[in-house]
C-alpha cells in the first residue's frame, strides 16, 4: 500500500497516518517528496483495505501495491534510485556505467596493471575477487583481506570506486570496510540470512540474478535487502542456466528491459560470465547498453592466458578498450553518455 499526501497536509496529519500503520501491526515509510509526501506500508502479507486511511486527515489517495515485492516495484517509487559512489559515479542515472577487472585478486602487480588499463579506457568501477565461490574445492579460492587490501590501494591510486564479492554475513562486514559495493553471486542470491545483513550493513549493493532465478524471485531477494532498511540496490543480469552448452549461460537481455519496467533500481549486465567466451563478450555488452542496462561488468586481465580463474571469459586490455569505446557510442544513440568519475 502506498499511502499518498495532500500537499498541504501537515506534520501533524502524517504522523497520524504513521501511528495509524503502526496500530494495525504494521511499518510505516514516509517519503517526502518535493510536492508532498507519500507512505508506503510494510509488512502485510496480503491485501490492506484502501478505507482504512481514505477518511484520514491529509490523506489524497490510497494505492495498493499489486506487486509482491512492494518497495523495489515501480508502483512504490516510480522514479529511478540514483547510487552516487564516493568517486563521483552515478548508477542508474543517465550516464552508462562500466566497471571492468580481473575475475580474481592474484597480485599486486596484476591488479594494478589491471586498474590502470580501466580507469584510462573511461571505466569508473574496479571488480575483483577477493573470495571466490568456486565450483570445484581444489580451485583458487582468492586472498581473502590481503586481496581487499589491493583493492583498495587500487582505488587510492587510480580513483576508481571497487566492487567485490561477499560470500556470508562475516566476509560481508569485512568487505564493506574496503569496498564501495558489496557484490552477491548468483549462488547466495537466496541467502536470506546474508541478504538481510546486507541491508542493516547500510553498503552499496549489486545483487547478481541467480542461475536458475524467475525474474520475481530476483525481484523478492532484493526486497529483502531494502526492508531491512538499505535502498542502494543494483541488480545484476549475469546470465540463467540455459539447455545449450555453447555459451556458459544465456544473457537473458530481455529481463533486462523487463525489470527497467517493473522495478526503479538501477540494472547491470554480466556479459562475461553470460558467455564464457572471451569473442562474445564485447558483442553481448553492446546488445545489453542497447536495451536498456545500466552498465555492465567485465572481466579483463592483463595476461588472460595466465588468469588463476575464468581466463577464457576474460578481455584482453586492448579490447577492454575498444568495448569501452563502442559501448560509447551505442549509449550516445540512445541519448546516454558513459558515466565518468569526478575530475
Amino acid at each position: 500500500m502506498l499511502i499518498v499526501m495532500h500537499h498541504q497536509a501537515t506534520s501533524a496529519e502524517i504522523d497520524a497516518v504513521c501511528s495509524t500503520i503502526t496500530g494495525l501491526g504494521l511499518e510505516p515509510r514516509p517519503m517526502p517528496g518535493a510536492a508532498r509526501t507519500a507512505i508506503g506500508v510494510v509488512g502485510n502479507d496480503g491485501p490492506l483495505d484502501p478505507g482504512r486511511f481514505h477518511g484520514l486527515p491529509g490523506v489524497l489517495e490510497a494505492i495498493p501495491v499489486s506487486a509482491p515485492y512492494k518497495q523495489v516495484s515501480r508502483e512504490w517509487r516510480p522514479a529511478d534510485t540514483v547510487i552516487t559512489l564516493a568517486n563521483g559515479v552515478a548508477i542508474g542515472g543517465p550516464g552508462v556505467v562500466v566497471m571492468g577487472g580481473p575475475c580474481s585478486v592474484e597480485s599486486e602487480e596484476q591488479l594494478m596493471a589491471a586498474a590502470e588499463v580501466v580507469a584510462e579506457s573511461g571505466g569508473s568501477l574496479l571488480r575483483g575477487g577477493a573470495f571466490k565461490p568456486r565450483t570445484s574445492p581444489y580451485s583458487f579460492q582468492g586472498l581473502g583481506e590481503a586481496g581487499l587490501k589491493l583493492m583498495a590501494q587500487a582505488r587510492d591510486r587510480f580513483g576508481l570506486a571497487v566492487i567485490t564479492e561477499a560470500m556470508d554475513a562475516e566476509q560481508a562486514r569485512m568487505v564493506a570496510q574496503y569496498a564501495d559495493v558489496v557484490q552477491i553471486g548468483a549462488r547466495n542470491m537466496q541467502n536470506y540470512s546474508l541478504l538481510k545483513v546486507l541491508g542493516e550493513l547500510g553498503r552499496p549493493v549489486m545483487l547478481k540474478r541467480g542461475m536458475s532465478a524467475t525474474v520475481k524471485e530476483w525481484l523478492l531477494a532484493a526486497e529483502y535487502i531494502l526492508a531491512h532498511g538499505n535502498e542502494q540496490v543494483i541488480l545484476c543480469a549475469r546470465g540463467i542456466r540455459g539447455f545449450d552448452s555453447a555459451t556458459r549461460n544465456v544473457l537473458d537481455v530481455g529481463s533486462v528491459a523487463l525489470v527497467k519496467q517493473l522495478s526503479h533500481l538501477p540494472v547491470i549486465a554480466d556479459p562475461s560470465h553470460a558467455t564464457g567466451r572471451r569473442e562474445l563478450v564485447v558483442p553481448a555488452a553492446r546488445a545489453a547498453v542497447a536495451v536498456g542496462a545500466d552498465g555492465v561488468i567485465v572481466e579483463t586481465h592483463p595476461r588472460p592466458s595466465e588468469a588463476l580463474s575464468d581466463g577464457q571469459q576474460a578481455l584482453y586490455p586492448d579490447q577492454f578498450r575498444a568495448m569501452v569505446r563502442q559501448l560509447e557510442g551505442v549509449a550516445a544513440a540512445l541519448d546516454r553518455p558513459l558515466a565518468r568519475m569526478s575530475a
